[in-house]
């Protein structure tokens, strides 16, 4: 565990302990928790919204109304970026680079020319290729914490999961954070058929779940592990990406979806494809006539995997599926029927429009329905964002940060199921998890987490700007055990508090 290696005194490790005991069973749910001095409506919607408040966050929200709010997070090219903020980024360059350039720079030797590396040169070239992915690890955490555009950075969040890939699939480590910045990120509140589409044609998705060994039996490309149709892809593009387990296709759906998408493939080095690493290899297509959900496709070449992601995107199912899953995500963890529904028509209407269809949610009675205030258990992920959000921390250390959310066992690009990681509580609620999450606040509540100079004093995190700037949400008892603890632990006891868990 973590904690040993910080080298804490014993006393924060009883403080753990303790703490894990309160949050388990000695505090009420935090929806009981005493009036606010602040509106409800601003806390709840900085953490459903957001990765919940940084200090000042409350007094932002509240002098420009919740709804101007909500309005200018669902327009994030509004909001400027800051000044560090696009520095600390500009350091990262390959979040620049296309897949292909990716896998020129970053890609270890193959083959031939491997075998011809003394056993050095092999793990320089295996530590280097871990670079893209670190990079990108380190982005994602640095906009998490510090951009202002927190709805943005929320959906990225929410997409990933849905479209998950795997950094340890294949070489994926060198493409998965390219995933991220050049499918995720610019239709991550655009439209879901783009989304899609960019989806589909990354190689970082097509090498996860096999479709770059797509082939048509028989065809003439079919040749060596490249000569027959493999169904994963397919399977999960209508299971977990669009129609849901329950939207009505058939293993025969399957099929004709993988024979649709056969020759969908990947070009790391360039030189058929396009720039981004995607290529239509015409010989191992199937050119046959299909049928897809009742709906016929002539048999046309590369159009039809086209005319399948058109289909899929403006299913009713997929309408509900994706509908039921923002609900789940910002609402409750069995999210009201009729929120739903109206989402459902919503989708539909507007062809996809995601930031249309989050704008109807944030409008809904039954987001703004107090029984769901603070209702919603933070992931491990959404947990350490806002704890590291919520102590103003300007320059926390992001490799460490990844190891303990690796360590609440949710690996930022790590997750090895196409489904991705869950968002309810009952995923992630347990008393290891609750010691391991209380054991981190202790150690960023003594300041352990920022980046400071050799002879640099560490600064513990200040508890009473911190009960400001969540606005002391807190029950009765909970502040009973703030007040009554010494103050070098209120922080800590702050930050692994129960209504701290809580979203």
């Amino acid at each position: 565990m973590y904690l040993g290696k910080l080298n804490l005194k014993p006393v924060y490790w009883l403080l753990g302990l303790i703490l894990a005991v309160i949050l388990l069973w000695a505090l009420p749910k935090p929806w009981h928790a005493a009036s606010l001095s602040t509106d409800p409506k601003v806390l709840h919607v900085l953490n459903r919204v957001s990765f919940g408040p940084r200090p000042g966050d409350i007094e932002r929200v509240k002098s420009m109304g919740v709804d101007a709010y909500i309005q200018s997070q669902l327009s994030p090219e509004s909001i400027p970026e800051p000044p560090q903020l696009r520095k600390q980024l500009k350091n990262l360059d390959t979040l620049e680079l296309n897949p292909v350039e990716l896998w020129k720079g970053y890609a270890p030797p193959q083959g031939k020319k491997k075998r011809q590396l003394t056993q050095q040169q092999r793990k320089q070239a295996q530590k280097r290729s871990q670079i893209p992915r670190q990079q990108g690890l380190e982005a994602r955490l640095i906009k998490a914490i510090a951009s202002p555009q927190q709805l943005q950075e929320v959906m990225v969040d929410f997409w990933f999961n849905h479209f998950n890939v795997f950094d340890s699939k294949g070489l994926n480590r060198i493409w998965v954070s390219s995933f991220e910045q050049d499918a995720i990120r610019p239709h991550a509140l655009g439209r879901f058929r783009d989304l899609l589409g960019a989806t589909a044609h990354h190689p970082a998705m097509l090498v996860y779940l096999d479709n770059h060994q797509n082939t048509a039996p028989g065809s003439p490309g079919a040749r060596g592990r490249y000569k027959g149709l493999n169904e994963n892809y397919a399977r999960e593009l209508m299971e977990l990406h669009t129609l849901g387990v329950d939207g009505g296709y058939t293993q025969e759906d399957v099929i004709t979806l993988a024979r649709i998408l056969t020759g969908w493939t990947t070009d790391r080095e360039g030189k058929y494809g396009d720039s981004r690493g995607f290529y239509y290899e015409s010989k191992r297509h199937d050119y046959s006539d299909k049928v897809l959900l009742g709906t016929p496709i002539p048999g046309s070449g590369s159009l039809e995997g086209e005319q399948a992601l058109d289909l899929l995107a403006r299913h009713p199912s997929t309408a509900h599926y994706i509908s039921y899953k923002l609900a789940q995500y910002f609402v409750a963890d069995q999210p009201p029927a009729k929120l739903v529904d109206t989402l459902a028509q919503r989708f539909l209407k507007t062809d996809g429009d995601i930031r249309k269809v989050l704008k109807t949610l944030f409008q809904s009675p039954e987001f703004w329905d107090t029984q769901y205030y603070n209702s919603k258990f933070k992931s491990p992920y959404h947990y350490i964002i806002s704890a590291v959000r919520a102590t103003g921390s300007k320059k926390p250390k992001w490799k460490t940060l990844s190891g303990i959310i690796r360590q609440l066992g949710m690996p930022i690009y790590g997750c090895p199921t196409p489904n991705g990681y869950k968002n309810t509580e009952k995923a992630w609620l347990s008393p290891d998890g609750m010691i391991r999450r209380v054991s981190f606040a202790t150690a960023l509540a003594n300041g352990n987490f920022e980046q400071r100079q050799p002879k640099e004093k560490r600064k513990p995190v200040d508890a009473v700007q911190l009960r400001k700037t969540l606005a002391n949400h807190f029950s009765d008892q909970t502040k009973e055990v703030i007040d009554t603890s010494p103050a070098k632990l209120r922080a800590a006891l702050i930050l692994g508090s129960p209504e701290m868990m809580y979203r």
